[in-house]
């Protein structure tokens, strides 16, 4: 369990024999001291940053081992025991009513950042501040599709790869795979929704839904396209889940090229984006999901209609499920 992630820092002391303590005690606590400030400002008092995320590492936590305690286990670890057994509240029904207004006008309006949305809003009659308004946006996913400085800054630990479909053609089916995640509104509280897709047939080829944004759902999507087939390249933006070790490695380990949006830059991944958009305008602002059974009902409905049946003009009226399972145009 020390060696699962690296920079994890694991206390010298417990587990340490009476005897191994009271040998050279005074010598030890001396080598301490003298590396407290060690060369750079560094030392025993500044801690290791870990390459996992904290929800990454408490779920390394094995409540049921046989030997390692659960608060054992946190120390190696380096996590709060305490959020183990924290559970979020939901939001306010106020802030629910205002993250439906922020992703209708965001499906209107991508280019909108936290300002404009904040004036949007007061022309609606709410009048909050931009913070709050940051802070909705961001537990949402969403963010104003424009390039930005410094576009080039993963999760620590996390690797950018470049972006690779400047200019290359799309010419036939499993060439090119992309994947997103988008906000899923329900009647009390919300969902994210990713997806796999196809870019030259459009074909929905994996989707899965969860509470939270953390990796899991996104590898099982993942893992659920690559039974179907193999792309040459898999596109995706720079969100942590799809530069984690866990996601990439998937495809780093069958040999897929990688390409990453630059961030802000909504075009670079612009067939998922349409794909979004079409799901909600055609499905989830048409209903209001009460539940999550019920939200996944409508959107594995959904999905089924838009593989199957939905004319695309840019696909010469056929269905995606018609170029993709022929496997030309």
């Amino acid at each position: 369990m020390e060696e699962v992630c690296t920079g994890t820092a694991v206390g010298p002391f417990r587990g340490w024999s009476y005897a191994q303590r009271a040998e050279g005690g005074g010598r030890q606590r001396r080598a301490l001291r003298g590396d407290w400030a060690a060369e750079g400002g560094t030392g025993l008092a500044q801690k290791k940053k870990s390459a996992c995320s904290i929800e990454e590492l408490r779920a390394l936590v094995e409540r049921g081992h046989p030997e390692i305690s659960v608060r054992r286990q946190c120390e190696l670890l380096g996590v709060n025991r305490s959020g183990l057994y924290y559970e979020r509240l939901g939001e306010s029904e106020e802030n629910l009513r205002l993250m439906r207004l922020l992703d209708e006008q965001y499906t209107r309006t991508p280019f909108y950042g936290s300002r404009k949305m904040r004036e949007w809003l007061a022309t609606e009659g709410h009048t909050v501040n931009r913070k709050r308004v940051s802070r909705l946006m961001s537990l949402m996913g969403i963010e104003a599709v424009y390039p930005k400085p410094k576009l080039s800054q993963p999760r620590e630990g996390h690797q950018i790869y470049p972006y690779l479909l400047s200019g290359t053609s799309v010419e036939r089916v499993n060439q090119v795979w992309s994947t997103d995640i988008t906000y899923i509104r329900m009647a009390q509280g919300f969902l994210y929704l990713v997806a796999v897709m196809d870019w030259f047939s459009r074909f929905v080829l994996s989707w899965s839904l969860s509470l939270t944004m953390e990796v899991d759902f996104c590898v099982e999507a993942l893992q659920s396209a690559l039974r179907r087939g193999r792309p040459d390249i898999f596109n995706s933006d720079q969100g942590a889940q799809f530069t984690s070790e866990r996601f990439t490695g998937e495809l780093v380990g069958r040999q897929i090229a990688i390409s990453m949006d630059g961030r802000g830059r909504c075009m670079d991944n612009i067939f998922v984006e349409r794909l979004w958009r079409s799901l909600k305008y055609e499905e989830v602002y048409l209903k209001d999901y009460t539940t999550v059974t019920e939200a996944r009902a409508g959107i594995e409905c959904y999905f089924w209609f838009y593989n199957q049946e939905r004319l695309h003009q840019s696909l010469g009226y056929r269905t995606p499920a018609a170029i993709y399972q022929a496997r030309r145009y």
